[in-house]
């Protein structure tokens, strides 16, 4: 790969407060919001989907095919961006279409409303992702592309943290209180209205579009004149994301591994607080790598990140052939898949703006984001898949060979 992804972009040097402008503190408010809303339900999903007799091969179908939903509006949004230079106005529905769609979940007593709801959230995520990063990626410098990244995520993941505490402590509150056991899931997932809406608001009102608008193009054409690099470089990020599972899988594992000891009911709350403890480590690292990446290079801290994923994927092989299901191991498997996705996050979308010029960053952002979801497809559901027709064991094996290679190919690709 080109040494774009080792050593920073020269660039005329700015005042540390240039990249902590309006924008980037906008963004991460809007993403903190958004993801309150949506980890809020994410961290009670698999009890619920529990609580209505769904299976692990259903959770992995329902996040795969919404992940797959998700990757190739990424590809068309972020094409139209670049051409018509209308990013804001998008990304601003995007963002509320996320917000909504999760209270859909209270209404279902099955896999088809699930399915929709879910569907309809990556809908709005696949909209706005790739347009956001654009319009991040062209507010900052570009020797501060990291920190801008890496400071967005750690706002993202605030939220994260927020969404599943709140998600797990209605659950409490509530569940002693049901008649039946999916009315407290219900009612929180009506609840995630409040900051879904919250976060369309936020960046409507605080951010600016720094549009920027390509010749016209047919979309193949601008495909394909993508630069070279930016395609192999997509090539790790493929083998990767056939290993990179939905977290929702990483919380059911935890959840059927504390049970035996725990219950169900208990079980469930202590995996939707180590999926707290995921997403602290995910908030605290973002920053510090996107930062130190600026100075000492990407592609190094990007192999070390999926190298993290492939030995949290390990240590729940070992977990279910040695039944270790301590909470302190289980926060330690949490822990490293958080560095990992961390790592990931902030990495991704500044190696691509390291590579791409700024007129078809939109559609760059809409590849990697297609990449990135075909990759999720396919590792949601054959994990899911190898889980329910044979073990977790195989499964979680699947999914640590596959991150494990993709982590070589970034090493070794120029």
């Amino acid at each position: 790969m080109s040494k774009a992804l080792d050593i920073p972009v020269e660039v005329k040097a700015s005042s540390p407060s240039t990249w902590l402008n309006r924008n980037v503190v906008g963004m991460g408010l809007t993403s903190l919001l958004s993801d309150a809303g949506h980890e809020m339900a994410t961290a009670i999903l698999p009890g619920f989907l529990t609580a209505i007799g769904l299976s692990p091969a259903a959770l992995g179908f329902i996040e795969g095919v919404a992940d797959a939903v998700s990757s190739f509006v990424k590809i068309g949004a972020g094409w139209f961006s670049d051409r018509f230079g209308h990013r804001k106005s998008i990304t601003v529905g995007g963002y509320l279409l996320t917000g909504v769609s999760k209270a859909l979940f209270a209404l279902a007593n099955g896999l088809p409303v699930v399915l929709v709801g879910r569907v309809l959230g990556w809908f709005g995520r696949g909209i706005r992702g790739p347009l956001r990063d654009a319009m991040l990626s062209e507010s900052v410098p570009a020797e501060a592309r990291g920190r801008a990244f890496g400071f967005h995520r750690a706002g993202d993941t605030l939220g994260a943290i927020i969404g599943p505490l709140v998600g797990v402590g209605l659950l409490a509150h509530l569940a002693p209180r049901a008649n039946e056991a999916s009315i407290p899931f219900r009612t929180i997932f009506v609840l995630t209205l409040i900051p879904g809406i919250g976060s369309a608001l936020a960046f409507a009102l605080i951010v600016r579009d720094p549009r920027q608008r390509s010749p016209a193009t047919r979309f193949w054409t601008t495909v394909r004149s993508l630069p070279s690099p930016f395609r192999r470089f997509l090539m790790g990020v493929g083998v990767f994301g056939i290993g990179d599972f939905a977290r929702t899988l990483m919380i059911l594992a935890a959840s059927e591994l504390l049970t035996p000891t725990l219950g169900v009911a208990h079980a469930a709350k202590v995996a939707g607080l180590l999926y707290v403890g995921h997403n602290m480590f995910y908030a605290a690292y973002s920053y510090p790598v996107g930062a130190l990446s600026d100075r000492l290079g990407r592609r190094g801290l990007l192999t070390l990140g999926y190298l993290a994923g492939a030995l949290a994927a390990v240590g729940f092989v070992a977990g279910f052939l040695w039944h270790l299901d301590t909470i302190t191991y289980l926060l330690a498997l949490f822990g490293l898949a958080g560095f990992s996705i961390a790592v990931e996050d902030a990495l991704e979308g500044a190696i691509t703006a390291d590579l791409v010029s700024a007129q078809f960053r939109g559609t760059a952002y809409g590849v990697l984001g297609t990449v990135n979801g075909v990759g999720d497809l396919v590792a949601s559901v054959v994990v899911g898949g190898l889980w329910t027709a044979f073990s977790p064991v195989l499964a979680f094996a699947y999914a640590a060979v596959t991150m494990g290679l993709g982590a070589l190919v970034i090493y070794r690709v120029r």
